[in-house]
């Protein structure tokens, strides 16, 4: 789900009874479907470029394609693949900036599905990333990502302009394979990462990213449902951040205080959570369902 300020359009994607990825085109201020098309071969979680006119529509964690489709936000048709070296195609984050870094002549190692403005797909000189890496959240200078790694309890850490990767491990964790941990966010001001844990471990992980290459666990927030939560985000002021529950659960996403770090309530249960700010019936400006830094 993504949504243009300046267009005043919603982006939703979604597999239709019949498991065929679509997208739909909502006109926010006037309630209307503009469009309604299917996207092969899948889709799942998308992302809009930062200048409203494309979509990054990934072709789902479940299929073989190794490529994000690139969706014309106007028409809803596929005109052209960003391939990168993953074995599936989950997620896709926007950069904030136009600066990354992108020689098409690294492809030994696996890049990160990160896309500046132009379109290029950010490639990672220094090694390949740990195991499977998914999801990730970049900061808003395009300059570090932070991601989840299967079988890791803690998270990677990226320098995007040299390539270094360090990993950041969680002590006193609980015992076993984690699987994914999945949810993974800045808080706005970037001071903090917020990371979810493994379905059983009903705590959200706080990392203090003073120095970006050496993050210090801060706090372990315990989640009400005594489970694990599968998504998170923030507000754009970063006074709250949105903590969804394990998929398919039936548990509410819990609200916390970003800056307290105190639990201050609960809504429905969603992952799918996207600020839409008005001023006088006009959208004014839209946050992300993805946790970007915003400094």
């Amino acid at each position: 789900m993504a949504a243009s300020a300046a267009t005043g359009k919603l982006y939703v994607a979604y597999q239709d009874v019949s498991a065929i990825g679509m997208i739909y085109c909502l006109n926010i201020y006037s309630d209307e479907i503009l469009w309604n098309r299917a996207i092969d071969p899948d889709v799942d979680r998308l992302a809009m470029n930062p200048d409203g006119q494309s979509l990054y529509v990934p072709t789902w964690e479940g299929g073989s394609s190794d490529y994000t489709n690139v969706v014309d936000a106007a028409t809803g048709e596929a005109v052209r693949r960003g391939v990168f070296l993953q074995p599936i195609a989950r997620h896709s984050v926007p950069g904030i900036r136009a600066d990354l870094p992108g020689d098409e002549g690294e492809r030994r190692h696996r890049p990160l599905p990160v896309f500046d403005r132009s379109e290029e797909l950010c490639r990672i000189k220094d090694r390949a990333l740990f195991g499977d890496p998914r999801p990730l959240a970049v900061d808003s200078t395009s300059s570090y990502a932070v991601n989840n790694v299967r079988s890791l309890w803690g998270m990677e850490v990226v320098n995007l302009k040299t390539g270094l990767i360090i990993t950041a491990g969680i002590p006193d964790h609980p015992p076993g394979d984690p699987g994914l941990l999945h949810g993974i966010g800045w808080t706005p001001d970037e001071s903090e990462v917020w990371q979810s844990s493994a379905w059983s471990d009903p705590h959200v992980y706080v990392w203090a990213m003073g120095n970006r290459m050496a993050p210090v666990l801060k706090d372990r927030l315990t989640l009400r449902s005594w489970r694990g939560s599968h998504w998170l985000t923030f507000d754009l002021k970063g006074d709250y951040g949105y903590v969804a529950p394990y998929k398919n659960s039936a548990d509410g996403t819990e609200i916390f205080d970003v800056r307290t770090h105190a639990s201050v309530g609960m809504i429905g249960s969603s992952e799918d959570l996207l600020e839409i700010d008005f001023a006088n019936g006009r959208i004014t400006q839209i946050g992300d369902q993805y946790g970007i830094g915003r400094r």
